[in-house]
């Protein structure tokens, strides 16, 4: 019965009673999700096109109730809406993992206007972390404009339950962040409680991105010059494109920088290319990339990949 709901009752159509209908939270965070638009496109993934990306985005809601789908302003574009980054998270890895490719944008949290006041989601995070690094975890949650409700003993000695009533915005990212700060050993669960006024400013990103200038093969020599810059994500031998994310600037704002750059060849025998000695790239998840981009900046996602490269139509306008 493919016209069938969740939620729905099936019951004698005279004497059937059909039973209270299964209330669903609003989602609170926005995606845009889009065709890969990068020069590797095809290369790593079996399902490319826009039709693939929508019929499969709707095929999600008949199973996924919380999720809503929307077409974008072109029409390679599509915004999906869910109950926070982790609910699209995971929507985002079964889809690699089925052969998508695809570009997602920022999150965006979504806002309500109430007699001409804007109001945004505040979910309750309770975290049940060890004394050793509770201090470290309320910092956290402060940076991010969380309010606390409750602080208990919980669970094994020397564990402690906090309770804050934070925006919704301030928990992009803050799963990873808290299980940094707490070795692994803290549990963070949310849950939506209300709309309320707008926090204020969070915060934000005070490094720039590294940018690849052009496209091809990055190596050693390149790279030793690179890292002096910032840190980087990719290592000697990888193919980039240009307009792919390398790596972090250690400064405000973008740099273009070549990775690609070979040394030139010269009649004197030098040793030094043998004895590069490059720093470990970083290693980000996809949940890193989607809490690391700005508002100019994408995700691509592939079967066998994550990169992160700046949105070529925002660019193009600046």
């Amino acid at each position: 019965m493919n016209d069938i709901m969740i939620g729905e009752t099936i019951a004698d159509k005279v004497t059937g009673t059909p039973l209270p209908t299964i209330k669903v939270e609003e989602p609170t965070v926005r995606m845009s999700f889009s065709i890969n638009t990068s020069p590797f496109v095809g290369k790593e993934g079996k399902y490319v096109t826009s039709r693939n990306l929508r019929d499969r985005l709707y095929r999600e809601l008949e199973r996924n109730l919380a999720m809503k789908v929307e077409d974008g302003e072109t029409a390679d574009t599509f915004l999906v809406s869910g109950r926070g980054t982790l609910h699209l998270t995971i929507l985002i890895e079964n889809m690699r993992r089925e052969g998508y490719e695809f570009m997602i944008g920022p999150p965006k949290v979504i806002n309500k206007t109430v007699d001409g006041k804007q109001l945004e989601p505040y979910e309750i995070a309770a975290v049940e972390v060890p004394e050793e690094y509770m201090g470290s975890v309320v910092e956290l949650l402060g940076k991010r404009r969380g309010q606390m409700v409750n602080m208990e003993a919980s669970g094994p000695e020397g564990t402690t339950l906090l309770k804050y009533k934070i925006p919704t915005r301030g928990l992009i990212g803050l799963r990873n962040a808290i299980l940094t700060a707490s070795r692994g050993r803290a549990i963070l669960n949310t849950i939506f409680d209300s709309y309320g006024p707008w926090a204020g400013d969070l915060s934000s990103r005070d490094q720039g991105s590294l940018v690849a200038f052009e496209d091809g093969s990055t190596t050693s020599y390149a790279l030793l010059n690179a890292q002096e810059r910032g840190l980087l994500f990719v290592q000697p031998g990888q193919d980039v494109y240009k307009g792919q994310i390398v790596g972090i600037h250690q400064r405000p704002g973008d740099l273009a920088i070549n990775v690609c750059k070979k040394k030139a060849a010269t009649n004197v025998r030098s040793n030094k290319e043998t004895t590069v000695v490059l720093d470990e790239p970083l290693s980000y998840s996809l949940d890193d990339c989607i809490e690391f981009i700005q508002e100019d900046e994408l995700v691509e996602v592939t079967p066998a990949s994550i990169r992160m490269c700046k949105n070529p139509k925002i660019s193009k306008r600046k």
